[in-house]
């Protein structure tokens, strides 16, 4: 049976949901963030030096980065629902899609989350004005440029396909799920972007991830109202 080892509010929610996709058995080894600095458990380290999750155990393989395990669940179990031809110029399609989520999307709004951590961080009063001036202007300069650029690239393309990847739903479009949510949630940009908020809502409305929401817990980036 494959077990994930999964922290609450993170990347694990999306392999959750690739599992219920797959109706693979599964068991969940649940995690929770230190609720002061919001960082993994030590617990994690025992499964993996890097202390990160998410983490699947299958037989004798263990393995982590979210963008591996789909690419390993999906290849293993999956490849006719959630893959298109490996011999097909799609297959390249999900290729970069699937890098692209964590490469490319992800840094900005993790840089985006680290800055707005640090403007809320208690200073002496003195400094808070020098901390907000600096904050605001890495955010001006450079980071919310990027993640604009990202964002009107990901509503360009959505714009003409339903989903990512050779007109199907498939492992491509649980890989950028969280970074999207994550921006809709995050970076007070949503409004712009029409098209990613349905596809977003989309992707909630879809049976299995309904099933992982209630198998992970509450999750901070789901849809507004989870299901009873």
């Amino acid at each position: 049976m494959i077990t994930l080892h999964y922290l609450n509010n993170s990347r694990s929610q999306r392999i959750l949901w690739l599992l219920e996709e797959l109706g693979l058995e599964y068991r969940v080894q649940h995690h929770e963030r230190d609720k002061e600095t919001q960082l993994a458990p030590e617990s994690l380290k025992k499964v993996h030096p890097l202390g990160k999750a998410p983490v699947i155990t299958d037989g004798d393989l263990t393995l982590a980065e979210s963008g591996a395990i789909v690419d390993y669940l999906a290849q293993t179990y999956g490849r006719e629902a959630l893959l298109p031809a490996a011999d097909s110029p799609a297959w390249w399609d999900y290729v970069y899609w699937l890098h692209y989520a964590e490469g490319s999307l992800m840094p900005p709004l993790l840089m985006r989350y680290v800055f707005d951590r640090v403007k809320a961080a208690p200073v002496p009063f003195f400094v808070r004005p020098l901390v907000n001036r600096i904050v605001a202007e890495v955010d001006k300069a450079f980071l919310r440029q990027q993640i604009k650029t990202h964002l009107d690239f990901v509503e360009d393309h959505l714009s003409c396909h339903d989903w990512l990847v050779d007109g199907r739903f498939g492992a491509a479009d649980i890989q950028l799920s969280f970074p999207l949510e994550a921006a809709l949630s995050r970076t007070g940009m949503g409004g712009q972007y029409p098209r990613i908020r349905d596809y977003v809502a989309q992707l909630q409305a879809r049976p299995a991830y309904l099933r992982a929401l209630k198998a992970g817990g509450p999750y901070a980036y789901g849809p507004a109202v989870t299901p009873p």
